[in-house]
């Protein structure tokens, strides 16, 4: 999983993204009537057990009337299209209702869950794969049609989406989507300037605080650095700080492009502060997410964490804490690590 499979993951590991995701882009009825405040995430531990690849899929469930409904969500990156999407997902929700069955101790009086089948797309072209499992298969000879296995996914294709679609919308996952469309929009500084602004009044409590940190952490590591290459970037820690920087300097950064960066990098201290200074926002980074998934954290690990200076293994880190299922078993990853 690379770094921008690994903030978006961050982000839709927060209810409030997976509910604006529901709410704001699965335009059906049984929307309206389920309990998300029983939204939960659901381990996917024993699908990475046979597909060691797939940590970038998501399980949540939540409560509609009596019984729970999942959504099984796919992140969905790759630069080419997976034409075989509906097979995959058929097979996975396969493997969710075998440890269903194994670990709810169910038997033939019984019903399996409903589940959602989400694919969320978000590559350089538009989704052109089938999303039924039937129009994989040849026609079936009269008879056998019936035992065709059925399955449709819902697609979430986010080039789909025009910014003037998306601008009226209350909604974090629209949100996210305008500033990763942005980098195609002639007025691209001018959206993410205005998402930005809206983001910091709608993530304004203090339970918000985590959220509100990785979509900071996505601004930071895949945003702006693509939307600003080879631009020595400014230590970020808050929202509020990306506007200001852009709104004061962003014309000016692409006026003088990569001049300007190294001039300020020299008068900030030259390449080995610059170096320091990247380190040790890696190190709270890591930190960050560590104690808003386990909260607080041992001196010693703390200690540690800051203690490790090499780039490649804090990126690393970075993402054994995104993707660790607990904070032993990070720890447990970190000596392998080290």
């Amino acid at each position: 999983m690379n770094l921008h499979d690994t903030s978006y993951k961050l982000l839709f590991s927060y209810p409030e993204m997976v509910k604006d995701l529901l709410t704001g882009f699965v335009h059906e009825k049984w929307v309206e009537n389920v309990d998300f405040n029983t939204l939960e995430p659901y381990k996917t531990d024993f699908i990475s057990e046979k597909f060691h690849s797939r940590n970038d899929d998501l399980i949540w469930r939540v409560r509609y009337q009596e019984n729970w409904l999942y959504i099984y969500i796919i992140l969905e990156f790759q630069s080419s299209i997976d034409d075989f999407m509906a097979i995959r997902l058929w097979v996975y929700i396969g493997l969710l209702y075998q440890h269903l069955i194994k670990t709810e101790k169910l038997n033939r009086h019984d019903k399996l869950p409903p589940v959602l089948p989400l694919v969320l797309y978000n590559g350089n072209q538009r989704w052109n794969a089938p999303i039924s499992l039937d129009s994989l298969i040849h026609p079936a000879p009269e008879g056998l049609a019936q035992y065709r296995p059925q399955l449709h996914y819902l697609l979430i294709d986010e080039l789909a989406y025009q910014d003037a679609e998306l601008s009226p919308l209350k909604n974090l996952v629209a949100a996210l989507f305008r500033m990763e469309n942005s980098r195609n929009h002639e007025q691209a500084d001018t959206i993410i300037v205005e998402v930005i602004k809206a983001l910091a009044d709608w993530l304004d409590s203090p339970e918000q605080a985590g959220l509100k940190r990785a979509f900071v952490a996505w601004l930071k590591q895949i945003y702006l650095p693509r939307h600003l290459p080879n631009t020595p970037m400014p230590v970020i820690n808050e929202l509020e700080e990306v506007r200001i920087m852009l709104e004061e300097r962003v014309q000016q950064w692409y006026a003088e492009g990569m001049q300007i960066g190294v001039q300020q990098g020299l008068q900030q201290g030259e390449y080995f502060g610059l170096q320091r200074g990247r380190q040790e926002e890696k190190q709270r980074d890591i930190l960050m997410i560590l104690e808003i998934r386990f909260g607080e954290l041992p001196l010693s690990l703390v200690e540690q964490v800051k203690s490790m200076t090499e780039m490649n293994l804090l990126e690393t880190c970075l993402k054994q804490a995104v993707l660790a299922e607990s904070l032993t078993v990070f720890c447990e990853q970190w000596a392998k690590t080290n």
